[in-house]
């Protein structure tokens, strides 16, 4: 079996990489420029915004997983028509798209770059899995989050103290893609992430145990948290943030169906908090 991933460097892909390569003879890592790249598996270069580019890429692999990258939605939105155009054209038998926390599921998700990907690649015929995190625990690892978790024991996030989210980490999507991948029986949505869904006091609770020292949950505003992390990401790259957690502030919890979440459909049950502290070595 050969697989292709997307962003082999990078916070999503290379844990999937990491989990195929011990079971996979033949894993390739897509990223920008092969000569450089200092991994495992086969790099192969690839240009997101080129259809040829891409559909070479993809031709007579068995399993490409892939999602977006952080960018302005003017380049979200070239990246998911060059995909969509390369799954088209060079046909692999099965695609696995990691929605990065978005969703497809909303009425204002429609003909979002997300939307375009997702509907694209289905409406092109090809095996389809999709799957659907919420927010990442590795989200709180930005140094403005766990910063003042270890100086002052405060774990400042900008959603309400009472809003329940499914939240997983990347060690989970991974252990579910590479799932997917090796197994074309399962297509459709596959939710990732705690059941039931967790608050800020569960996370605070974690930390605490985890670093042996007391940490209290404190709500940050969207546009608090946009002013700290437009210096990491940019303007373009955060804004598309700073709104998703403007849209939290509007909804009363984010959790995953229980009916298609991992732990019904393949019987992967993610990390608590407090596993994936201790798996990462924070």
């Amino acid at each position: 079996m050969t697989f292709l991933i997307h962003g082999a460097t990078g916070a999503q892909g290379a844990p999937v990489l990491a989990a195929l390569l011990p079971v996979i003879p033949d894993v390739r890592a897509a990223v920008r420029d092969a000569a450089a790249y200092r991994g495992g598996g086969v790099p192969v270069s690839v240009d997101l915004s080129s259809v040829d580019s891409l559909a070479a890429a993809y031709a007579g692999v068995d399993g490409v997983f892939v999602h977006l990258p952080i960018g302005s939605p003017a380049q979200q939105a070239e990246h998911a028509a060059a995909i969509v155009a390369a799954v088209r054209r060079a046909r692999p038998a099965r695609v696995v798209v990691s929605t990065s926390g978005g969703r497809i599921d909303v009425p204002e998700a429609a003909g979002s770059p997300l939307d375009v990907l997702v509907r694209g690649i289905r409406d092109a015929g090809v095996a389809l899995a999709v799957v659907e995190p919420r927010l990442y625990l590795e989200n709180l690892l930005l140094p403005v989050v766990v910063g003042p978790v270890r100086t002052e024991g405060v774990l400042r996030y900008p959603i309400r103290d009472d809003y329940a989210v499914s939240w997983s980490s990347h060690l989970d999507v991974a252990d579910v893609v590479a799932r997917l991948l090796r197994d074309p029986s399962v297509t459709g949505t596959v939710g990732v992430g705690a059941l039931p869904a967790l608050t800020g006091r569960d996370l605070a609770a974690a930390f605490a145990e985890h670093l042996g020292r007391d940490v209290r949950f404190a709500a940050r505003t969207p546009d608090e948290f946009g002013a700290d992390i437009i210096p990491l990401f940019g303007e373009e790259g955060a804004r598309p943030v700073i709104e998703a957690y403007r849209w939290r502030a509007t909804q009363a919890s984010e959790a995953i169906d229980a009916a298609t979440s991992a732990q019904a459909r393949l019987g992967l049950t993610p990390r608590t908090p407090g596993e994936w502290l201790r798996d990462i070595g924070v």
